[in-house]
């Protein structure tokens, strides 16, 4: 897998305008959050529920984010990332 950007969560913080600008393009979208994983396919009506779920608790795009194609994974979660992975 070819890695084409790297961002550091810490220098360039995505806030909730900037985060839907990015999580409303993905065909597909995964949520990881402690042992849950939510797939949305994002939409205007799914909108505040994606936050919600795709911010931290400061606002901003939660960590690590990965886009693979037109699939976005948000969060972290060991299954999400396993089968993700194979």
């Amino acid at each position: 897998m070819k890695i084409d950007e790297i961002v550091d969560a810490r220098k360039k913080v995505i806030k909730e305008d900037g985060a839907w600008d990015i999580l409303k393009e993905a065909e597909t979208l995964h949520v990881g959050r402690g042992k849950k994983t939510v797939v949305f396919t994002p939409d205007a009506k799914s909108k505040e529920d994606i936050l919600k779920m795709s911010l931290g608790r400061t606002g901003n795009l939660r960590a690590p984010t990965l886009r693979v194609g037109k699939v976005l994974y948000v969060g972290y979660n060991d299954d999400m990332y396993r089968e993700l992975i194979g």
